[in-house]
């Protein structure tokens, strides 16, 4: 099924269900409708099971079984608090996720849910058993065609989500890669830097112009295409020139005689087409073909996942990971790993507990907003930014659960546009990357995702918010992270979290420079020659934290764990401050690559100071 048609099923569905639902006598039919109607699957009393027999003190029932996606459904009547305990017939009193849980410990291992769904046809709270000590999600009936994509995971195998995000932000990094290279045979000489650092510039302003027009912020869908194909391929250069020339000039200083097809275009800003020095090459039959035809007709660049793309565009332009024949990027499920327990998972849970409220439940929700909008994150190695990018997105769709809340009364959009709701923006995020073509992407992935985030805004608070003009700045810089002052990027007294992925060179691998930078950072430097150059993270992070509030979080090689090097760190550092760990994830393989699977073991350690 199409996602429009998806989305008419649901509010359709949600509409005949609404004020309805018995538990005995309404459960299979419910659940059958949802799968077929809404998810389209086929033969879909194959798919589910009803009143599975699970065998405790006595013999119970599961009230609906998915084999398949690992979901164990347990249906109670619409008069039921999901929350609340119940009296079993065994006389014990038990959540409906507790009652789940205790039918899942008797399934065979293999067969244990991966999710957990408690429903009362009004409400669905969703019980992620990665995580189950954590808040459920909840989707409710009456959001449903706005939201149906949130219980999606029921019917997908494997999260194919997450794994079509991963395949379009794939296959969009190697039309980048194809563009990039037929336009590099064109430079007189690729080999200058000014030519190279141009060619970079040119291709994130075409993957800009391509997401653009495809997520409709150009105006009418397809105005970059087809703005460039009304001039032919030879003439196709000065046309590009012309347009990001107008993408970079306010309305009121444009030509008042421009032609009308480029007077269309918005006004961008935020420094995405400012530099005038770029230098771009002619254009060839096959580059307009590469750009009109496979890029922009054939391909969808609104369905890309910024936290997965911007890694990969960065790894697809940069002649070291080209060279090594990979692809890299780190997975959204490893990412979680790092911010889940660093901050968001309280925050989940501060959500929760607010949603929960009878009284002055508006007034804490405002707080709550405001709170999110307050905090600021720093990644001192940040690469393409998909740390950043991911804690941009989650706290967006985090206040669009807040705005629900609050608007979910409002059918007129926003007259005003100084009204604007949003509150959570991309200049809460700082980065520093010592490639400056990273730091381009970095800022391109952020850009993307708040145009993305922008549009489930809309849908929730029925306004027509306009993203161009940027009025949001990214703050990530090019600067060597160990030699840099980060006071001079954002006040330690501002911050919130430090976190990311710094880079894992071994002590005897590292070059002069790298190993006098580590060096350079402990006050004692005798005898500290031979640990992992990811140290260096661990200590100025640490000096910067002092006396301050702010918590850590770091992805490293194991190795900082294990023989020698922790009796040397760890001594040092739980010595120089006064340093404790509140999380760590033992070691575990990253899978960082998308095409060639070089695994790392790693370890997760979050930390901060006493204060």
């Amino acid at each position: 099924m199409k996602k429009s048609e998806k989305k008419t099923a649901a509010r359709l569905f949600a509409e005949k269900w609404k004020d309805k639902g018995y538990e005995k006598g309404d459960s299979d039919k419910f659940w059958l409708e949802l799968l077929q109607n809404v998810f389209g699957v086929p033969n879909v009393f194959d798919f589910i099971k009803f009143e599975e027999q699970v065998h405790l003190d006595h013999t119970s029932f599961i009230d609906a079984w998915i084999p398949l996606t690992h979901v164990l459904i347990e249906q109670k009547s619409i008069d039921k608090d999901l929350r609340k305990k119940i009296k079993q017939s065994d006389g014990t009193e038990l959540t409906p996720f507790q009652q789940a849980k205790r039918y899942s410990m008797e399934l065979p291992y293999s067969d244990r849910p991966r999710w957990i769904v408690t429903c009362n046809f009004k409400s669905f709270l969703i019980y992620d058993m990665e995580n189950p000590s954590g808040e459920p999600q909840e989707v409710l009936l009456k959001n449903l065609g706005k939201e149906f994509y949130r219980l999606e995971f029921i019917t997908e195998l494997g999260n194919e989500h997450i794994e079509k995000e991963m395949e379009i932000s794939l296959k969009a990094g190697d039309l980048v890669g194809e563009i990039y290279d037929a336009f590099s045979k064109q430079y007189l000489d690729i080999t200058k830097e000014h030519s190279i650092q141009s060619l970079n510039k040119l291709c994130v302003r075409l993957v800009f112009c391509l997401y653009a027009e495809d997520a409709c912020l150009f105006g009418e869908k397809g105005a970059f295409h087809d703005y460039l194909a009304s001039f032919d391929y030879k003439h196709q250069r000065q046309a590009l020139i012309d347009l990001f020339k107008v993408l970079n000039t306010p309305y009121v200083d444009r030509d008042p005689y421009m032609d009308e097809k480029l007077a269309e275009f918005p006004y961008v800003n935020g420094g995405m087409f400012a530099d005038d020095d770029i230098e771009i090459p002619q254009f060839t039959e096959e580059i307009s073909k590469l750009i009109l035809s496979k890029a922009a007709d054939d391909f969808d660049w609104s369905d890309i996942s910024p936290t997965i793309f911007g890694a990969v565009f960065e790894s697809t332009l940069n002649p070291v990971t080209r060279r090594s024949g990979g692809m890299h990027y780190t997975s959204i499920e490893n990412i979680h790993k790092v911010i889940d327990p660093l901050f968001l998972d309280d925050l989940k849970q501060e959500f929760n507990e607010i949603k929960g409220l009878k009284r002055e439940r508006d007034i804490k929700l405002e707080q709550f907003q405001q709170k999110l909008a307050s905090l600021k994150f720093l990644d001192p190695a940040c690469g393409s930014g998909n740390f950043l990018t991911e804690t941009y997105i989650s706290l967006r769709r985090l206040e669009n659960e807040i705005l629900k809340l609050k608007y979910n009364k409002i059918t007129i959009g926003f007259e005003d546009k100084k009204l604007n709701p949003i509150k959570v923006s991309i200049n809460q995020f700082y980065g520093i990357e010592i490639n400056d073509f990273a730091v381009s992407v970095a800022k391109t992935a952020l850009w993307i995702a708040e145009a993305q985030m922008l549009e489930e805004t809309k849908h929730i608070v029925y306004s027509n918010l306009d993203f161009f003009p940027l009025k949001t700045y990214t703050n990530i810089i090019e600067a060597n992270a160990l030699t840099y002052d980060w006071e001079n990027l954002i006040d330690q007294n501002s911050l919130n979290y430090i976190m990311g992925n710094p880079p894992f060179i071994g002590g005897m691998y590292m070059n002069a420079n790298q190993k006098q930078e580590l060096l350079s950072l402990f006050d004692d430097e005798k005898g500290f020659g031979e640990i992992d150059y990811v140290s260096a993270w661990y200590v100025k992070c640490l000096k910067y934290i002092r006396n301050t509030k702010i918590k850590c979080a770091l992805v490293s090689t194991n190795s900082i764990c294990q023989g020698e090097q922790p009796a040397i760190l760890f001594k040092y550092l739980k010595e120089s401050f006064d340093f404790f760990i509140h999380f760590a994830y033992r070691s575990f393989r990253w899978d960082s690559e998308a095409n060639i699977k070089a695994h790392v073991h790693c370890v997760i350690i979050g930390f901060a100071v006493l204060t």
